[in-house]
């Protein structure tokens, strides 16, 4: 390796050049063809967002739909006052997809041209109906009329007792049970004929309305669902249904009502504690801004504060679950293992078990010995890290604005996922109902698209008097509507390749700034005025094509994972072992490709930045540069990460601990003044997950500067020797840096 870095195999080290002093002002455009795709890209994404929001209809959100595609208890229609859904089959609709999909993917369509041959279900948002010409054709249709069976309508209130087609057809109670009847529903069929054709449900059960749907109440009327006697009926092809069937479909339906439950008692959490949510997030932001500043003025002694807090936040959380686990001890039903027990919606009832304290304990310990030893075998290398941890504070003192530029780029972020989302619900509930002519007798129009308000007086109906349009499918046979899944598509990869982008400009600005304040020779009066403004100009006029470049290429890698995912996804019942290895390997490969052209590309702006050139060739410096000085990455670079990671491992614990201490009323000072809590972990993983978020936009801001300073550092020594003639721009600091880490090489 030392042989080859000597020999040029990494590219040619920079020479002295008495013109550079920093960030080049006098540059050109780079990567103009990627600029101009990525702005016909943002054209052709506002066209889709326009498209979309003309054919989509947000009302599916809030309203349900039935199988015919009318809405439920929308104003000015026939279900104005039908504002329920009701499902005929609970056994498969009950759902907890039924809630995101706004309509039960199960309805089953007799072929137009055979009455045994059911085509697929249809998706309500696939982009095109599915399955609809795989039926045979024959020449002669046979009876009964094709239709969609229904597998949903709207109804006025939902069902409150138990009942059976067969015993209210001979009761009273047969006027209640035709309501959640097909409208229109005349009672001239048999049993058999009446539930094969769908014009009833099978079975009602008490059920009670969740998101305007119907879902049985399993546990509302002890015994109601009792299947003492199974009773049965036959479907009219022979084939017997059983009752317990329901019973399974209304168990997966109360698993939706529990999950119901959980989300209203973390709303209700929410609500009675969302202001010291935020007051937990502003004492995170103080905390993160504060141990900033002191890194200004008191970098080493922060740094060794940091770690030895870290090691004892750690400590303290292993004799916590310890005292909790032997607490535990002997206490009834506390040995229950966590597999036993299984999924609880209600999360405490965990935290009486010792098993959950013992894992807690392990996981703890385990980091604190990996820590430990980290800390053992770097212990030189980080007092190292410590000088450029000084130097990139005082950079960061004389570039203040910096911190708060992490504002930017999050409400740059806001507007892409804004957008992406919109756009994914309109495109989502796009679909259309799509009616279909039926007739009993042989006519040649049969399956043909119409349209139910005017086809009674069409030339169709007049050719066949018998034929009906009925409705078919949920979905559309435009072009539009085939384009659907490649338009989702577009979208996702778009989001990434913006979201990308604003990152992006985001690392080359502070990038600018930050390599302005390294090449001034006399800090700070060399140090140009508006640095991080500048730069982010800079970085606008210049290198928006270099910048869509990158965040091109890991938008298609991102892309390539998510489709991946999906496929895995769709896979995991197959039982092919090769299909499961090949995809967990592509998967993998990925993983490590996307963080590979991360790290490619955040050094590549870097050099952006700095000398203004394209973004291939910027990489390929980058890259060339840090290999030749390979020793000295592995020596500071990652080091200076591991010590960020302890720093906001240090803000978090802080905050989670005070967070745990008061919202479960453990500080008797403000004993009183914390709100009573469904679980009280709700607010505490809020304000753990925000404040690591705004600990890491901080220190995002000092990685930046790391990692600039750092490549700014080596290029500083390639090009200059320290002598008169040639002088170093590094600080005092770094030359210390210098010369420990050429002893240390030395020595090595």
């Amino acid at each position: 390796m030392e042989d080859e870095r000597k020999n040029g195999a990494y590219g040619t080290p920079q020479k002295y050049d008495p013109t550079f002093k920093g960030p080049i002002y006098n540059r050109g455009c780079t990567d103009v063809i990627c600029c101009v795709f990525l702005l016909l890209a943002i054209v052709g994404y506002v066209a889709v967002g326009i498209i979309a929001w003309t054919h989509g209809d947000p009302r599916k959100v809030i309203y349900p739909t039935d199988s015919r595609g009318e809405f439920c208890g929308q104003k000015g229609t026939k279900n104005e006052k039908k504002p329920f859904l009701f499902y005929f089959n609970i056994v498969k609709c009950a759902s907890p997809l039924v809630l995101l999909e706004f309509q039960c993917p199960t309805p089953q369509v007799t072929c137009p041209h055979c009455s045994s041959f059911p085509l697929p279900a249809f998706h309500p948002f696939l982009p095109v109906k599915v399955g609809w010409d795989l039926c045979p054709k024959q020449s002669v249709p046979t009876p009964p009329n094709p239709f969609l069976l229904p597998s949903q309508i709207c109804v006025e209130k939902c069902p409150d007792r138990y009942l059976t087609y067969l015993n209210a057809r001979s009761s009273r109670d047969f006027e209640y049970y035709k309501q959640f009847c097909v409208p229109g529903f005349k009672n001239n069929k048999g049993v058999a004929e009446v539930l094969r054709d769908g014009d009833c449900p099978a079975v009602l059960t008490p059920s009670k309305p969740l998101a305007r749907r119907c879902f049985p109440a399993i546990h509302a009327h002890k015994g109601v669902l009792m299947v003492g006697n199974e009773t049965t009926y036959e479907d009219g092809h022979g084939s017997r249904k059983n009752i317990t069937d329901l019973v399974e479909g209304a168990k997966k339906a109360n698993g939706v009502l529990e999950a119901r439950q959980l989300a209203m008692r973390i709303f209700e959490d929410y609500t009675v504690s969302w202001y010291w949510i935020i007051i937990g997030l502003v004492i995170a932001m103080a905390m993160s801004l504060l141990f900033i500043i002191l890194l200004r003025f008191l970098a080493g002694i922060m740094v060794w504060v940091m770690i030895i807090m870290v090691i004892l936040v750690l400590g303290y959380g292993i004799f916590h679950c310890y005292m909790e686990y032997s607490r535990l001890r002997g206490e009834a039903g506390s040995d229950v293992s966590l597999v036993d027990l299984g999924f609880q919606t209600d999360f405490r009832v965990y935290l009486h078990l010792r098993q959950t304290w013992l894992a807690f304990m392990i996981i703890l310990s385990i980091l604190e010995v990996i820590i430990i030893l980290l800390l053992i075998f770097l212990r030189k290398r980080i007092l190292i890290a410590i000088a450029l941890i000084k130097e990139a504070s005082r950079a960061v003192g004389y570039v203040m604005c910096s911190m708060l530029y992490p504002l930017v780029t999050f409400f740059l972020l806001c507007l892409c996922i804004a957008y992406w989302a919109s756009t994914a619900v309109f495109l989502s509930t796009s679909n259309e109902a799509v009616y279909k002519i039926f007739d009993d007798g042989p006519c040649p129009l049969t399956a043909k698209t119409c349209n139910p308000e005017t086809f009674p007086s069409s030339n169709e109906s007049r050719l066949c008097p018998n034929a009906r349009c009925q409705f078919a499918f949920y979905g559309g046979e435009s072009g539009y509507h085939r384009a659907l899944l490649g338009l989702q598509i577009f979208n996702a990869f778009m989001f990434f390749w913006l979201a990308n982008f604003v990152l992006a400009l985001g690392q080359v600005t502070l990038a600018g700034a930050f390599a302005s304040y390294y090449w001034a020779l006399r800090k700070p009066d060399d140090l140009p005025a508006f640095p991080l403004f500048s730069a982010f100009g800079r970085a606008l006029r210049y290198h928006t094509g270099s910048l869509a470049f990158g965040a091109l290429i890991l938008a298609i890698v991102q892309i390539i994972r998510v489709i991946l995912e999906y496929l895995d996804q769709r896979l995991k019942a197959a039982e092919n072992r090769f299909a499961k290895y090949l995809m967990t390997c592509l998967k993998c490969c990925f993983w490590c490709l996307e963080k590979f052209i991360k790290f490619l590309n955040r050094n590549a702006y870097i050099m952006i930045a700095i000398y203004g050139t394209n973004f291939c060739t910027s990489a390929r410096n980058a890259f060339f540069l840090l290999m030749r000085n390979i020793i000295r990455v592995a020596v500071l670079d990652k080091v200076t990460d591991f010590l960020f990671l302890l720093g906001k491992l240090l803000i978090v614990g802080s905050v989670g601990i005070l967070a745990f201490f008061f919202f479960t009323h453990r500080i008797r000072i403000v004993q009183d003044t914390a709100p009573p809590l469904n679980y009280y972990w709700v607010p505490i993983l809020t304000v753990i997950i925000g404040s690591y978020l705004i600990a890491h936009g901080f220190f995002s801001v000092y990685g930046m500067c790391v990692d600039t300073l750092f490549l700014c550092f080596l290029e500083d020594l390639e090009r200059n020797d320290g002598s008169a003639e040639r002088p170093y721009f590094m600080s005092s600091t770094l030359k210390k840096l210098l010369n420990k880490t050429n002893k240390k090489v030395a020595e090595s």
